[in-house]
């Protein structure tokens, strides 16, 4: 019969991988972007991301554990699904709008599972643990805030076509999307 520790160990591992999928991910997406703002919020949320890959070791230590990664299917369903996304949304003044919306669905995922993990870890009397967990939870909830601000004030407007906060006309950003290459995410291999 399986604990609720047991339980923690196994949604911790899957989270760990999560993290390590999204390291990969997050400068793509970041190229992909053609609003410097998304851009630089996407590397900004790399640098956290490598953060928590830190704190997830340290929460697996708290517990006597060694860090390994279960491969986390939600996560490498969502960057398929964000990789579509991008693609089709690629030559579009949709693209960054089709960001924000694969980056929030993975944000909510997180937000969800950091959410369990912190009240377990406290169940368990893990107050290290908590901590840490708490940290990235506070760090997830701030990165979908930001999303939702680009979303509301810049990116959504431009989709729509009535951009008027400076970004890239279409044909620049073709342009730049060009020099950059091509940008997926990540599809689970």
């Amino acid at each position: 019969m399986k604990t609720l520790e047991n339980l923690f160990l196994d949604e911790l591992a899957d989270m760990y991988d999560a993290e390590n999928r999204l390291v990969q991910a997050l400068p793509k997406m970041a190229k992909a972007a053609t609003h410097e703002e998304l851009s630089d919020a996407f590397e900004s949320h790399l640098s956290e991301t490598e953060g928590h890959v830190k704190k997830l070791e340290k929460v697996f230590k708290a517990f006597g554990k060694t860090a390994k990664g279960k491969k986390c299917e939600a996560i490498v369903g969502l960057l398929k699904e964000g990789d579509e996304i991008a693609e089709e949304n690629s030559d579009s003044p949709t693209i960054n709008a089709a960001l924000i919306s694969a980056a929030q669905k993975v944000e909510h995922y997180e937000i969800a599972s950091y959410g369990c993990l912190r009240e377990w870890a406290e169940q368990l009397g893990n107050e290290e643990a908590v901590n840490l967990l708490q940290e990235i939870l506070d760090e997830e909830k701030a990165a979908d805030e930001t999303l939702t601000e680009l979303a509301r004030e810049r990116c959504n407007e431009a989709a729509q076509g009535n951009d008027s906060n400076g970004d890239e006309s279409e044909e620049e950003s073709r342009t730049n999307r060009a020099r950059r290459g091509p940008a997926t995410l990540d599809r689970g291999q």
